[in-house]
């Protein structure tokens, strides 16, 4: 086409039979929008000394422009990078249980605020305390939407004005630039260190909680970074000690708090919310979807009259967990009362996989696209989780041409394919892939070898 005459009008396009199945896919409102952007789109670039594309590669622009517009930019992709709580991926999945209880609240209404034995209004609060309270032996408990808003909430709600006494080894960041003073700040609470980057001394504390505006002492647990060598600090129980001498709670943020003990699967040890709370912690507040296994979420466990403040502040509602976290929440918390959470839970399933039979999956890849050697290799728990704490195991390593390449062609893949370059190989760890998943990543691995 030479003359912007020739362009075909809106009217002339929508009566095409491509169009007319557009309209039936993403309706007459959209389509139309996509015809006349891409007719605008066409004329502007004519003026550019672009020539102009005939009906059909309108037609075809037009198609394309709807999907872009309609697809999604969440969707799922399979985890084969080996880190099992993969911060950029989603961190932990979900078990079926707990999905199926989502769905179940999406579908319909709910008794999210309604007592249906009186016949009244009620409270979303109730729902999974009393499983956190069995679980963890606390008196109360209170989920809001993520760890952050719980030590948000904790700090304003009880040190709002006044001063929190903290280890300057503790002042930690997380992902994104998050950090523990920002928090702080954002309370309104006055931060006071103590102690030495790698030392802190009980006395640091004692002498800290003489100052008269102290409203609590906060523990952040270092859940992503260790810090060795000349070292020390007082255990949690000292602090607690300390803290309740001078008649101030001890509020523990755990980061990534777990009901398991980390050591039966050859990882470190990590703090467990039992312990926290036997210790002596007056709160204990860590997150639903690293080492829990469930939603995302922030969990405050602990005394009831501390939990009582936190819920009567109106921050509580800003931040509170709505009714598809709650029903996640409560199915995983499920598999932990019924002792099932190595066979339920996708991140304790990985965990506790044994090395054998990763390898065995890993062969039957490599044997399935004829290509690769199965290699030693490391897995990590990731997400602010255990640092430096890995675990072995066995993974598809391919040696091909262009490896940056390849890999951006399995990330495009549906469902896209997420793996790790290590000297320019590309390793695939099985321990992070469902069973279920196994399919897509070989066939996406046989479609790149043939093109």
């Amino acid at each position: 086409m030479t003359d912007l005459r020739s362009l075909p009008s809106v009217d002339r396009l929508l009566q095409t039979s491509l169009a007319v199945e557009m309209i039936a896919q993403y309706g007459r409102p959209l389509t139309v929008d996509a015809i006349r952007g891409e007719l605008e789109l066409a004329r502007a670039r004519f003026s550019q000394g672009e020539s102009l594309p005939d009906e059909g590669e309108l037609l075809r622009r037009i198609q394309q422009q709807l999907e872009n517009w309609t697809t999604p930019t969440l969707f799922p992709v399979i985890n084969a990078t080996g880190v099992i709580l993969h911060t950029n991926l989603g961190r932990a999945p979900l078990s079926r249980a707990a999905i199926q209880a989502v769905q179940e609240a999406a579908l319909g209404y709910s008794n999210l605020e309604f007592d249906v034995a009186k016949g009244q209004r009620g409270s979303r609060l109730i729902h999974a305390e009393a499983l956190l309270r069995r679980l963890t032996g606390a008196e109360a408990a209170l989920v809001v939407n993520n760890n952050a808003a719980a030590v948000l909430l904790t700090l304003t709600a009880l040190a709002r004005r006044k001063s929190v006494v903290i280890a300057r080894s503790q002042l930690v960041e997380i992902g994104g630039g998050f950090r523990v003073p920002d928090v702080m700040k954002q309370s309104g609470a006055k931060l006071i260190e103590v102690g030495a980057t790698n030392r802190v001394h009980l006395a640091d504390y004692e002498q800290a909680l003489e100052e008269p505006s102290v409203a609590l002492v906060l523990r952040a647990h270092r859940s992503n970074f260790r810090i060795i060598g000349f070292t020390s600090e007082p255990t949690l129980a000292e602090m607690a000690t300390v803290a309740h001498r001078a008649g101030l709670p001890l509020v523990d943020d755990l980061g990534s708090g777990t009901l398991l003990d980390t050591a039966r699967y050859g990882m470190a040890h990590e703090p467990t919310l039992q312990e926290s709370l036997a210790a002596g912690a007056d709160l204990v507040c860590f997150s639903g979807d690293k080492l829990l296994g469930g939603p995302q979420a922030g969990i405050i466990v602990g005394k009831a009259d501390l939990v009582a403040k936190l819920r009567k502040h109106p921050l509580a509602r800003a931040i509170r967990a709505d009714k598809l976290c709650l029903a996640a929440l409560t199915a995983t918390l499920l598999h932990y009362l019924k002792d099932e959470a190595e066979r339920e839970i996708p991140i304790w399933r990985m965990i506790s996989t044994p090395i054998e039979t990763i390898r065995a999956r890993a062969e039957s890849w490599r044997e399935a696209i004829g290509f690769g050697e199965v290699v030693a290799s490391q897995s990590t728990v990731g997400g602010g989780s255990l640092p430096g704490e890995t675990l072995p195991t066995f993974v598809l390593s391919l040696a091909v041409p262009h490896p940056t390449r390849f890999m951006a062609r399995l990330r495009v893949a549906r469902p896209p394919v997420i793996a790790c370059l290590e000297n320019d190989r590309i390793l695939l760890d099985p321990r992070t892939v469902a069973v279920e998943d196994e399919r897509m990543v070989i066939e996406s691995l046989k479609r790149e070898f043939r093109e």
